[in-house]
Parts: structure tokens; sequence; C-alpha cells
């Protein structure tokens, strides 16, 4: 009998967004109606990381964190 571990997947604050929301797009809901992030959606997804796009909505340091800690909880708990 093997057992399988299933692996966290972490998102990298770096990668552009049409990148996670094609990957996971479950995260475009939660990034639009919890953190107005209308970029997941938009035309700018394929040239702006979230973190350019959370910061161009004013979520940096500890707020971001806890958005990248929420989005990776998000796609783990499919």
């Amino acid at each position: 009998m093997s057992s399988s571990k299933r692996v966290q997947q972490k998102i990298d604050p770096d990668m552009m967004i049409l990148e996670i929301t094609e990957l996971y797009p479950e995260v475009i809901d939660f990034l639009i109606n919890e953190y107005e992030i209308h970029c997941a959606g938009c035309i700018m997804a394929g040239f702006e990381t979230l973190r350019m796009g959370a910061a161009a909505h004013g979520i940096v340091e500890k707020d971001f964190e806890e958005l990248i800690e929420r989005v990776n909880k998000l796609i783990n708990s499919a």
C-alpha cells in the first residue's frame, strides 16, 4: 500500500496575474470580491505581477503578506 503525500501549492508574488488565474481560476473571484483587485479579469493581467497589481490598489507590506497567505490557503483547500 502506497501513501500519497499532498504537495502544498504556493503562489509566487511575482507571478503574472494571468498565470495565477489560469492555474487557479478560483482566485479570480477571491481577488475581486475580497480585495477589489479587478486586474484578475483585465487585459493588464498578462503584464502585471500580483505584487504590482496589489500595490496599484494600495495593498502593500503586511496587507500584501496577508493576501498571499489567504490565496495560498484558498488554492490548497481544494
